[in-house]
């Protein structure tokens, strides 16, 4: 088969799963990376047997990379991306789209202009857990959605990350860092989002790393860390949304839970591939844990850019695309504007739910 050639931007800590994935899909040939630090793009480019290590610019101009895959730091999403796009190269971004909603916008404008694709992270929602809780629901198996919760409740990363410092400035906190999987997997069995209404808050004005390199040194929190809301979907449903940096006891609640007319459905981490998904219907005394569908239930990030690749070869939609990460991108940000304004926030964006996988795909194929 035909093989879309893609180069990476960005060799930071993300870097390393997708440069072990990409070889492995079909439609997919990973050529290249590039890195403002040369020599870490030259031990990634060695490490994962990738032919070429780059600048930036090298890979922007290098006539037979057709698909930029860009794992910058958020703040320089879209920045790459616009060049990408300028240099006539489809793109696939790690999440969020962008830091902005314009700049979210213009990547998408960008796009359109010159006739080429934009994807975006998160993937997830191709594994085989949400792909099983979208078949449970498709066939019935709780009735039609009327609800929603989903947490992600966590005391933030300056206790493990090596550089934590990005999560606690614009663009970082809570919601911009996880809440792109609790949304898209949301979106993807629920539909687009009409309106929000959010409340946002801070524990603490300054943060102390205890991870190793930083120890010690503090990060002043210039974003929210606790954001808290309400969204009303196209179709209906009411879902409470909860993400935290805030929580430093520990939690139980669960990642998602989808309440309909004839049952609940657990629905499991949409920051993982795979289960357990579990549901009970209503006169049920137990849980039922569903098979999960064949597929991707390992972490297989990449699968992203491999659909795009696979959707270039085939002429078809990809699924992680950008009008999906730019709702998703308007609907993080709607909890702090309607937190700021104290009304609602009406969605002004919407989009698709990605069409659901095939479940008789051969491994590391997309169709």
């Amino acid at each position: 088969m035909e093989k879309i050639k893609a180069g990476i931007i960005g060799c930071g800590k993300i870097s390393g799963i997708y440069m072990e994935n990409c070889h492995k899909f079909e439609a997919l040939e990973l050529v290249a990376c590039a890195d403002l630090d040369l020599s870490r793009a030259r031990e990634q480019a060695e490490q994962y047997r990738i032919p070429r290590a780059y600048s930036v610019d090298e890979l922007l101009q290098d006539p037979e990379i057709s698909l930029v895959i860009n794992l910058t730091i958020p703040a320089a999403h879209a920045e790459v991306c616009l060049k990408a796009l300028e240099a006539g190269k489809h793109v696939y971004v790690e999440k969020p789209l962008a830091v902005t909603r314009e700049e979210g916008l213009a990547i998408l404008e960008a796009a359109r202009r010159y006739g080429l694709l934009v994807g975006s992270a998160p993937e997830t929602f191709f594994g085989a857990g949400i792909q099983t809780a979208l078949k449970l629901i498709q066939d019935g198996a709780i009735g039609r959605p009327v609800s929603a919760t989903a947490f992600m409740m966590s005391r933030g990363h300056e206790h493990w990350h090596p550089d934590p410092e990005f999560y606690y400035a614009k663009g970082g906190g809570p919601m911009f860092d996880m809440g792109p999987y609790y949304l898209t997997a949301l979106i993807q069995l629920l539909g687009p989002i009409r309106r929000i209404a959010g409340m946002t808050g801070k524990a603490l004005a300054e943060r102390t790393i205890t991870s190793e390199k930083k120890h010690g040194q503090t990060i002043p929190v210039e974003v929210p860390t606790h954001i808290a809301g309400t969204l009303e979907f196209a179709q209906g449903a009411i879902a409470t949304l909860i993400t935290s940096f805030d929580i430093f006891g520990g939690s139980t609640l669960p990642p998602i839970e989808i309440h309909g007319t004839e049952g609940t459905l657990l629905v499991p981490d949409p920051n993982s591939f795979g289960g357990p998904v579990k549901f009970r219907k209503l006169g049920d005394e137990e849980w039922t844990e569903a098979p999960l569908l064949p597929g991707y239930a390992e972490n297989s990030r990449g699968i992203g850019p491999a659909d795009l690749a696979s959707a270039l070869l085939r002429g078809r939609p990809h699924r992680a695309n950008g009008e999906l990460a730019y709702h998703v991108l308007e609907a993080m940000w709607g909890f702090h504007d309607s937190s700021d304004a104290g009304s609602y926030y009406e969605m002004r964006s919407t989009c698709t739910s990605p069409r659901a996988l095939p479940t008789d795909l051969k491994p590391y194929t997309l169709d």
